[in-house]
């Protein structure tokens, strides 16, 4: 599988000629740049959120999915099985003041593409709720994590998540970017929490994950970090 990151929580993933771009962000409200490239397939976390829910510049014509609509059981879109897990942002953040809205509705969501499964942690605010850790402990191989704390899961929340889910590898996302507009933690205070021989610094924004060098579900995970280009 080829992953490139566009900025924040937006991934292009590429295998067996399905490219899924995820949460793309507002160009115009986030300050990165559009990501005029063509995919197959559009995952976002809910369809409100200008920082997840943006995708007028993903070029082509992708079915767009705004996870949080699916059943609960999922659905499978154009060969790629996609689950939703409904949660919602931060409950502490003061939407109402920074936005002039409440804190909305939002999923984590699986997904399986070139038979490697993926989950992308949407916008969550809160911790992962126990239901989704036991529903989804040792079905992740990668997991799209949210590392910049505030407005998002606590990082505390998130080792927690981790070690229950267990996934095979993790690449951090929606952290401090000087193109960006959030003010957010960097990615180095998530990679302080973890062991250094565990992370790739990956000198780009893409990178091929091959599952079978993986460790195994459960134990250790990698984490590549990768650039962001938009």
């Amino acid at each position: 599988m080829k992953i490139t990151f566009y900025a924040h929580a937006s991934f292009r993933l590429e295998a067996d000629g399905i490219a899924v771009v995820t949460d793309p962000f507002s160009p115009e409200k986030s300050g990165f740049d559009p990501i005029n490239e063509p995919a197959d397939i559009v995952l976002m976390s809910s369809d409100t959120d200008d920082f997840h829910s943006d995708p007028s510049h993903v070029a082509g014509d992708p079915v767009v999915i705004n996870t949080l609509a699916l059943p609960p059981e999922g659905k499978t879109v154009k060969g790629v099985p996609v689950r939703p897990f409904p949660a919602t942002e931060s409950l502490t953040f003061d939407y109402q003041s920074e936005y002039g809205r409440d804190p909305d509705a939002n999923a984590l969501y699986l997904f399986r593409l070139g038979g490697v499964d993926v989950l992308h942690m949407g916008d969550i605010g809160t911790a992962v709720p126990q239901g989704h850790l036991d529903a989804l402990k040792g079905k992740v191989d990668l997991l799209l994590a949210l590392t910049g704390d505030h407005a998002t899961i606590a990082l505390s929340d998130l080792d927690r998540a981790i070690a229950q889910i267990g996934p095979r590898a993790v690449i951090p996302m929606h952290y401090f970017s000087a193109r960006g507009r959030l003010k957010i933690e960097p990615v180095e205070s998530f990679l302080a929490r973890v062991p250094a021989e565990t992370v790739t610094r990956v000198s780009g924004s893409s990178v091929e994950i091959d599952v079978a060098e993986l460790p195994p579900r459960g134990g250790i995970p990698r984490v590549f970090v990768l650039e962001q280009s938009r």
